[in-house]
């Protein structure tokens, strides 16, 4: 194995980068020496999270693309030097190195040259002006930037900008043996948010388990029951909270790795009242109608909400992509309207920033279900009040963007 401080992340970005791997899974799959192993995912997701930015200064000193993996090796670099304060001979020097143990010495010459030129504010200087200059400068996407920018004006650069708050811990049990670690306290019962959390024997014995404030948040907005249909379920996180104040919980998901991973979760938490189904939410079924009290439809959507968790959305997520989300968005949420008992209540959530995936898809979904009214709700959470519900923004609510708003069905 090599010996230098940008090779596991070369590892790592290269399957991402040129495979197309997630960022969770490519790090799983990377054998990684644990006394490395928290500064090879704070580089992994620095550069991800400054990929624009990065292509920016790339393509200012070369303007003929160097290939994908010296890119990627000069991205890593770029990232040690803006954001790790690391010396530059010394950056240099282990991706010239690192060069030429992967038998890329015809390019070592490049990469040292490119990192000593390299300055941060001459590129600076010949940003676009603009809209496509911001975008550049938070690294995103400029299509999704300019969606920002119509719905969110001047607040549009502090929400793709923002950056996680740290690692959302929900406890179970025993919180006060962790809380001497350096810890936020957000609004929700046994919910902390810790600069770093190492995994112990507690997360197998369910005394906490690792939720987002997003995923906890929109759990707090639905109101107890006897009997919830969870129907995008995996993998059982909102389940499991849920559990807490529903009488029965039912789990859909669609595919049965997935299903698997509920089941797994419910186990590790001791959790009983859950039952899971490898079901399709968008394919009605008759044994099912009307039957729930409640019914929480957290769809599948673009994920913009969730970059500072995932911010390989950045590279895979297009454009085009909207049109089949909005689909699949609207199929489920039509499908699952007709599993509510009369006088029951349907939730719509997403991680998604956008007014497209979320008050649009209720506006038209209640223009062709007269039975269903907008019910009012709130949130301890920092939000901006939409037509039907409650948008979080990433700016103000841990790094976490997301969307949930409450119908009720007349009886």
């Amino acid at each position: 194995m090599l010996s230098n401080p940008v090779y596991d992340p070369f590892q790592i970005l290269t399957k991402i980068y040129s495979d197309g791997a997630h960022v969770k899974q490519a790090i799983a799959d990377t054998y990684i020496e644990e006394q490395y192993r928290s500064r090879t995912v704070k580089i992994v997701y620095g550069v991800l999270e400054n990929d624009g930015y990065f292509d920016f200064c790339i393509r200012y000193y070369a303007p003929k693309a160097p290939k994908l993996a010296v890119r990627i090796l000069l991205k890593i670099s770029l990232y040690m030097l803006l954001f790790m304060d690391k010396k530059r001979y010394m950056v240099t020097d282990c991706a010239v190195t690192l060069c030429k143990k992967l038998g890329k010495s015809g390019v070592s010459g490049f990469v040292n040259a490119f990192l000593r030129r390299f300055d941060k504010e001459e590129v600076d200087k010949h940003l676009p002006q603009g809209i496509e200059g911001e975008a550049i400068k938070a690294s995103y996407p400029l299509y999704a930037y300019k969606f920002l920018k119509k719905e969110y004006g001047d607040r549009a650069f502090a929400i793709a900008s923002a950056k996680s708050a740290g690692v959302s811990v929900r406890f179970e049990r025993d919180e006060e043996k962790y809380l001497e670690r350096k810890h936020i306290k957000t609004p929700f019962k046994s919910n902390y948010i810790f600069e770093n959390f190492v995994r112990d024997e507690g997360f197998d014995e369910g005394a906490y388990t690792f939720q987002s404030v997003g995923s906890i948040a929109i759990c707090d907005c639905v109101e107890p029951c006897e009997n919830l249909l969870d129907c995008c379920a995996a993998p059982g996180g909102k389940s499991v909270l849920l559990s807490k104040k529903c009488k029965q919980v039912t789990a859909f998901e669609l595919h049965a790795h997935r299903v698997e991973l509920i089941r797994q979760y419910c186990q590790r938490m001791g959790v009983e009242n859950v039952t899971e189904f490898e079901k399709d939410s968008s394919v009605f079924d008759a044994v099912y109608e009307e039957k729930f009290d409640a019914v929480l439809c957290d769809a599948p959507c673009s994920g913009y909400g969730t970059i500072s968790e995932n911010p390989d959305i950045k590279l895979f997520r297009k454009e085009t992509d909207f049109v089949a989300l909005k689909k699949s968005q609207t199929d489920i949420l039509n499908t699952v309207a007709r599993y509510v008992k009369g006088g029951g209540a349907l939730y719509y959530s997403t991680c998604s920033l956008f007014e497209s995936e979320n008050d649009k898809i209720i506006d038209a979904f209640l223009k062709t279900h007269a039975e269903y009214t907008k019910a009012e709700i709130d949130s301890p959470l920092p939000h901006e009040k939409k037509k039907y519900g409650l948008q979080f923004l990433p700016d103000t609510a841990y790094g976490a963007g997301f969307y949930v708003c409450k119908l009720v069905k007349k009886a």
